[in-house]
């Protein structure tokens, strides 16, 4: 099945990972600071879980998805150069411990790291196209957030997303299973700012 198939087959995990609260109170401004500050924190620990799983993907890619792949680790390791500049202007500690749903979608990458490239393109292309849509649904975003929102929905990131959909299609395309587990990874690290915003 092409990949952007699977956004229709599954409405409502789709909509829960892209339509967050999360998403909502960043766009109207009603997000806590100390929320969002969290969630940058452990977003930070998760694109360098990320950027680990697609430099190992990247090694054993098919050719063809060679250069997408390798163009976003690139794109990852500028991200935590950025994430860095971030925080220090925030006065966040990046080495904080990973909440449990950061462990969990570590441990997914893990998982799909020993499996097979075209599931491990397939989730790679799930979890940025989760991201691109969800940050665009964000925007402008309120002005406390708006370059967080305009730094994820520039139109290269969309292109790039557009690449690793090329890929996995050329791959073998999507697998429901992994499509499914993905956006719920998604959705509970959403959760995670939203409970520390309690």
């Amino acid at each position: 099945m092409p990949v952007a198939e699977l956004l229709t087959a599954h409405p409502d995990a789709w909509r829960d990972a892209t339509r967050h609260p999360f998403l909502t109170a960043v766009r109207d401004g009603t997000l806590a600071p100390a929320a969002f500050d969290t969630w940058l924190a452990q977003d930070s620990l998760f694109v360098a879980d990320l950027l680990r799983f697609q430099a190992r993907l990247l090694a054993r890619a098919p050719r063809p998805a060679q250069a997408v792949l390798a163009a976003g680790c690139v794109a990852l390791v500028d991200e935590l150069a950025w994430f860095e500049e971030q925080a220090a202007r925030r006065g966040l500690d990046l080495d904080a411990a990973p909440l449990p749903a950061t462990a969990a979608y570590a441990a997914l990458l893990e998982r799909l790291d020993a499996g097979d490239v075209p599931t491990a393109l397939a989730a790679l292309w799930t979890i940025e196209r989760t991201y691109l849509d969800a940050w665009s649904a964000a925007l402008p975003g309120a002005p406390a957030y708006r370059e967080f929102v305009e730094h994820w929905t520039v139109p290269g990131f969309a292109g790039y997303v557009t690449g690793l959909e090329a890929a996995a299609d050329a791959s073998g395309g999507g697998d429901d299973a992994v499509f499914a587990e993905v956006v719920a990874a998604e959705t509970a690290f959403w959760n995670t700012a939203v409970e520390a915003g309690r």
